[in-house]
């Protein structure tokens, strides 16, 4: 938008931008796949805070970076093909999202902290609104993370 102030063009509302970030990888499921996941989060972390000017705080960037870990060691551990992961920011959220091969639907398990293992989903219920749904080729798991503003 172009405001015209006295002859003088003064552009403003440039300095948000209209669309959210949004980076898409994948993973074959070899060693080393889940620390690439996060180098990948990070670099988006980055971006968003440097180009999209969000600011992203220390906890909040360990927030995406657990649930980040948490989906993507799911997806490898459960699925037997490749996984995609896609991350989407704005101002106002950041949207983790796992594609994986397999239809069946992680289970949520009663909070039991006697239990070893099961614990990823839980913890990730605890930062982010989680939403499993199948899709053609597997399901897609997305956590929605609520930045403070």
């Amino acid at each position: 938008m172009i405001e015209y102030l006295g002859g003088a063009v003064i552009p403003i509302g440039f300095d948000t931008p209209v669309e959210p970030l949004r980076r898409v990888t994948h993973y074959s499921g070899e060693a080393g796949c889940i620390a690439q996941a996060r180098a990948f989060a990070e670099t988006f972390l980055a971006q968003l805070n440097q180009e999209w000017c969000v600011p992203i705080d220390r906890r909040a960037a360990g927030d995406v970076l657990l649930v980040v870990s948490e989906l993507v060691t799911n997806a490898d551990r459960h699925s037997a093909g490749p996984y995609v992961l896609e991350l989407e920011g704005s101002a106002r959220q950041i949207i983790v999202t796992v594609y994986d091969s397999s239809a069946a639907v992680p289970l949520r398990y009663p909070r039991d902290p006697a239990r070893i293992g099961g614990h990823g989903l839980e913890i990730v219920d605890v930062l982010a609104e989680v939403t499993v749904e199948r899709v053609p080729v597997g399901k897609r798991v997305k956590a929605v993370l609520t930045l403070s503003v």
